[in-house]
C-alpha cells in the first residue's frame, strides 16, 4: 500500500533530532520507531499516532481524529488522524508531541528471534 511522501516528510522533519530513529515498513504504510518502540506512523493518508491511553478520550475530540480500527475493532492508545487534522503546524505538532511524550512510557514489542 503505498503511503503519502509528503506527511513521511513531514514526520521525518519533526523527528530529525532523535538519535535512535528507525523507519519502518509496518501495517501497510510506514511506522517511525523511537527507540525501538513504534511512536508514529502513515497508513495511506492518516497519520497513526502512538498515544497514553488515559489522553485518548480528549484526543480523539480534536479535528480529523478516530480510533484506529485496523483490525477491524479500537485500539487502545493509537489514534488516525486525517489530513483536516494535520493542516496546521500547531496540531500537527500536538500529534508529533503526544507520541513523543509516551514515548518513553511504552513497552517495547517482543523481538523475533
Amino acid at each position: 500500500m503505498a503511503y503519502n511522501e509528503k506527511l513521511a516528510n513531514r514526520i521525518r522533519e519533526s523527528l530529525a533530532h532523535i538519535k535512535k530513529l528507525e523507519e519502518k515498513a509496518m501495517f501497510g504504510g510506514l511506522c517511525f520507531m523511537v527507540n525501538d518502540k513504534m511512536c508514529v506512523g502513515i497508513n495511506a493518508d492518516e497519520m497513526m499516532c502512538r498515544i497514553d491511553p488515559a489522553d485518548e478520550d480528549e484526543a480523539l475530540q480534536r479535528a480529523g481524529a478516530r480510533p484506529m480500527d485496523f483490525t477491524g475493532r479500537p485500539m487502545k492508545g493509537y489514534v488516525f488522524v486525517d489530513e483536516s487534522g494535520l493542516k496546521k503546524k500547531s496540531d500537527f505538532d500536538y500529534w508529533i508531541n503526544l507520541c513523543l511524550a509516551f514515548n518513553p512510557k511504552a513497552k517495547s514489542s517482543k523481538k523475533k528471534k
